[in-house]
């Protein structure tokens, strides 16, 4: 490739697995000219190439010496993970006023075997279109994509990188004092919670099951709540919420209020839930607040498909579940932004409507926004060789195209999924 095709990709905080270093590694092969900054002692250890650069200074500087770094380097493009990281909101921020494109890479709209490869951000800053004329416009670049899983991964390759990124950034403080995680939990409650979550990990999956066997024998009417991560920056920047617990008091209230008075509430916990928030205490407050004790069940585990199957419908605030009902046609609602909310596949009549009447989801359109959705979406994983691989390779190929092309911002010539 010559040097006026190549481009000079910098990466800021990234993944934490094997991934970024091996993306790193990728794209230099193609002949690409790849910078890294790192901001903790986890982005050293993980990252595992040389010629990357430190960041030490303070959050209030941080947008002032990368100014001059990506002036300096030609940087022409940035990836980040994690796209409401302080370091990489401003970083997004700046990159508009120099020209230079960003990139969130982030676990797939379409899990498992999925990435997301987007322009700039997910969730409330998202570029993707959401309007019917601009998603069909998309999806003509691509045909229906095979969603069947190839790649599988285990908790515990999850659990051992996040765990391990976590810990050093802590312990590596020295080296970088003005380091800001901006994690919302420090991370030694965080893992000692799990001790107790681990503990009854057997007793919660097996009082899941018994609530789900009852909700299917009865054929009770319910409606599911898909929980998510208090500490998931898609509650906090995409999301009308401060905390979660305002989110179950606006469905709480409603559900009281307007949904027919056989039917139940089914609240299904985030398999990664730690536990702090207890949310057990949390629900019994609102069910006595607004009169609906003993309409409710809290489980943590059950077969997510069979329970989005049997409901009468599914609340979210911006979680990927709501793309699995919209694939299942089962109506649902997203309380938050989220790139599916659109009309035709959820219901845009706000939720006090829901219980009673919910939008269907439009079948011909769903097949529209799945191939549309390719443009975002790389197939492969974070985790194990094969499917780090796979997605690696079509993020360097799309990368080559772009930098082939010319093209100066995000547009992309016609690129038909790799199968």
């Amino acid at each position: 490739m010559s040097d006026t095709k190549r481009l000079t990709i910098l990466f800021l905080q990234g993944h934490p697995s094997r991934f970024w270093s091996a993306l790193g590694d990728g794209l230099d092969a193609a002949g690409h000219r790849v910078l890294k900054i790192n901001f903790s002692l986890g982005d050293r250890v993980f990252w595992r190439r040389k010629g990357a650069f430190d960041y030490r200074g303070r959050m209030g500087n941080w947008g002032a010496w990368l100014t001059d770094f990506i002036r300096t380097k030609g940087v022409t493009d940035i990836y980040y993970y994690a796209d409401r990281l302080p370091y990489h909101a401003e970083a997004l921020e700046i990159s508009r006023s120099l020209g230079v494109r960003c990139w969130a890479v982030e676990f797939g709209y379409l899990r498992p075997d999925w990435l997301t490869f987007e322009p700039e951000a997910m969730g409330a800053r998202s570029l993707f279109p959401k309007t019917r004329e601009g998603i069909a416009e998309r999806a003509e670049r691509h045909v229906l994509p095979d969603l069947r899983p190839r790649y599988h991964h285990t908790f515990s390759e999850e659990a051992f990188g996040e765990v391990t990124f976590a810990l050093l950034s802590e312990v590596g403080r020295p080296a970088y004092p003005f380091y800001r995680s901006d994690r919302y939990y420090w991370p030694g409650f965080d893992y000692l919670a799990w001790l107790v979550v681990l503990a009854g990990e057997l007793r919660a999956k097996r009082r899941a099951g018994e609530v789900e066997a009852r909700l299917m024998r009865d054929n009770a009417p319910y409606n599911m709540v898909a929980m998510q991560l208090q500490q998931d920056y898609q509650i906090r920047a995409s999301s009308p919420y401060d905390h979660l617990e305002e989110f179950l008091e606006e469905i709480v209230s409603s559900f009281a209020q307007n949904a027919p008075a056989d039917r139940r509430l089914l609240f299904k916990m985030h398999p990664l839930d730690n536990g702090l928030e207890n949310w057990p205490r949390r629900l019994k407050r609102l069910e006595k607040r607004y009169g609906i004790v003993g309409r409710t069940d809290l489980i943590r585990g059950g077969d997510l498909g069979n329970l989005i199957r049997s409901s009468q419908g599914v609340i979210y605030v911006n979680s990927t579940v709501g793309l699995h009902c919209i694939m299942n046609r089962k109506p649902s609602i997203a309380m938050g932004s989220a790139v599916f909310d659109i009309d035709g596949l959820t219901h845009q009549g706000g939720i006090d409507s829901f219980w009673r009447d919910p939008e269907p989801v439009d079948g011909p359109f769903l097949e529209l926004f799945l191939r549309a959705l390719m443009d975002i979406q790389v197939r492969g994983t974070f985790y194990g060789e094969e499917g780090r691989e796979a997605a690696i390779a079509e993020i360097v190929r799309r990368m080559d195209a772009l930098a082939e092309s010319g093209e100066t911002g995000y547009g992309l010539p016609p690129l038909p999924l790799a199968h």
